[in-house]
């Protein structure tokens, strides 16, 4: 596999999102974003692998590079998944990725999903451990990006048709009940994760209740 050109990565992610009607709150700056984190999470945890040759290195480190920046251009909540994979399968095969890391790419953009992995478990028919790794690096980056208290609000605003104040309260619930749990019920596995969702969920717990003060003391509804 070549080295990733981004450039045409990101003018994907434009073009698909502006073909599904995908709202900031999952297209490009949500796709740097996990990207971001996904390299982050393996520089950190690089002394785990053991690769043999530096094509391997380069195979393993794009498979996580493509899967964090496509995942959302097949999420169910803006089209339906197999249209949406559809569309970056024939992206990767004009790119020239080989089959099987195509399959890899879909095996874990189609299964790291928070709810997905909430009713069915973490997947165990990876062909190796690097490849299983590469899904928890891509799974925890996602997740990562959820303490975003302002991006929850905006899905709301955006793909529910919420006022600010509708999306502000459902979000709290959302974070109450699902991102603040994180931690607790062990959905990250690496240790750098595990330290950086320590912090964002200090962070966004002290940004909340700050906003909940401003706005539900000096605000009122016009």
């Amino acid at each position: 596999m070549n080295h990733i050109n981004l450039n045409q990565l990101y003018q994907f992610v434009i073009k698909i999102s502006n073909e599904f009607n995908i709202d900031e709150s999952h297209s490009l700056k949500h796709s740097m974003d996990v990207f971001y984190y996904a390299v982050d999470i393996f520089e950190h945890e690089l002394e785990l692998f053991n690769f043999k040759h530096n094509d391997e290195y380069v195979n393993f480190k794009n498979i996580i590079s493509f899967s964090a920046i496509l995942h959302d251009m097949c999420d169910n909540k803006y089209m339906n998944e197999e249209i949406g994979w559809d569309k970056i399968n024939q992206l990767l095969i004009h790119l020239k990725i080989h089959p099987e890391s195509i399959q890899i790419i879909k095996h874990i953009v189609s299964n790291m999903s928070y709810s997905k992995v909430k009713k069915i478990g973490f997947p165990i028919n990876f062909s190796n451990d690097h490849h299983k790794f590469a899904f928890h690096i891509v799974r925890e980056a996602d997740l990562l990006t959820s303490f975003d208290f302002d991006r929850c609000v905006i899905f709301g605003m955006y793909k529910k048709n919420l006022d600010y104040n509708q999306s502000f309260n459902e979000s709290i619930l959302l974070f109450d009940n699902r991102v603040f749990k994180y931690i607790h019920n062990k959905l990250f596995i690496t240790n750098y994760s595990k330290n950086c969702a320590q912090l964002l969920h200090s962070n966004a717990l002290i940004k909340i209740n700050n906003l909940k003060k401003y706005i539900y003391n000096n605000i009122n509804d016009s």
